[in-house]
């Protein structure tokens, strides 16, 4: 099993192999089973975030239980489809996708935790934007999710992906830093610079705590996958455009583990700190779950 970037970029670089074939060859190798039975459960993986998608930007979209979230996306559907949004067409796509992905699983929907439900957007907002613009096949799709799940693996070995142990920054965090890394594969990027996408998105985003209002992966969860998008798509630019990261990704992916586990048990997941304990946060808890459930 890799259980580094570095080693995982020397041997991609050593064999002349995308990171994505590396890591089938070790699912095929750990798993006893075929190469055709695993492409095919990716291939599925992938439906599911397509029809996540699609569901959350069809007609008015979807709902939370709560009603404190949804519609959300089809908001940002027709304004993208105006044609003079400040971000353009490419990023609104992908905060259009993040959105309705996390909007579907806020709704009981079925997506794919990538690499948890409460980052299950940032992935397939990235995507949905890279497919377009270079022309993705299929095969090419899967690759994609075959080369961020690469990178996902190391993060979750190493340090954390859930918010509960290391704050925000390891679930939207990680998943930006996946989605650019693979999202610089699938552009035809080295695996070098995969590795500079990762680390760059990651850096982006130290630090940032989990606090979902009510306990919920609601707010402002929804919206945090538009930045971990957004985040992934520019970090891949710069590392194609040449750019480097200065700290390499593992000592990244390091610097991410020991801020997570100094974070305070307020900023990680508890609903207890940040946006959750402030007035509105707390009335909004209230709403939901009634006065017996509020914050003390």
């Amino acid at each position: 099993m890799y259980t580094t970037i570095h080693e995982l970029v020397e041997t991609a670089q050593e064999r002349q192999l995308p990171i994505s074939e590396l890591i089938i060859e070790q699912e095929v190798a750990m798993s006893h089973t075929s190469r055709e039975v695993i492409w095919a459960t990716m291939g599925k993986n992938l439906d599911v975030m397509i029809a996540a998608e699609e569901k959350g930007v069809t007609g008015e979209g979807v709902q939370s239980a709560t009603g404190i979230t949804g519609g959300e996306a089809v908001l940002l559907k027709r304004y993208r489809e105006k044609g003079k949004s400040l971000s353009g067409d490419v990023m609104l796509t992908a905060m259009q996708n993040a959105v309705a992905t996390n909007e579907v699983n806020a709704s009981m929907g079925i997506i794919c935790a990538t690499p948890t439900a409460g980052s299950a957007g940032t992935l397939p907002g990235v995507l949905s934007v890279i497919t377009e613009r270079l022309a993705l096949d299929r095969d090419a799709q899967i690759r994609f999710l075959f080369c961020a799940s690469a990178f996902g693996m190391i993060v979750a070995n190493k340090a954390m992906i859930a918010g509960a142990t290391g704050g925000c920054q390891a679930e939207v965090g990680s998943a930006a830093a996946m989605g650019a890394a693979a999202a610089v594969e699938a552009a035809g990027g080295t695996p070098q610079q995969s590795s500079e996408a990762f680390a760059m998105a990651m850096s982006n985003l130290l630090g940032l705590v989990c606090d979902p209002v009510a306990g919920l992966v609601e707010i402002p969860c929804v919206k945090r996958n538009v930045i971990g998008a957004v985040d992934a798509l520019t970090s891949a630019d710069m590392a194609l455009a040449g750019l480097i990261s200065k700290i390499p990704a593992d000592e990244v992916i390091g610097a991410m583990k020991r801020i997570g586990e100094d974070m305070p048990s307020t900023l990680r997941e508890t609903g207890l700190g940040g946006l959750a304990a402030t007035p509105t946060g707390v009335a909004l808890k209230m709403q939901i779950f009634g006065k017996d459930k509020s914050l003390k």
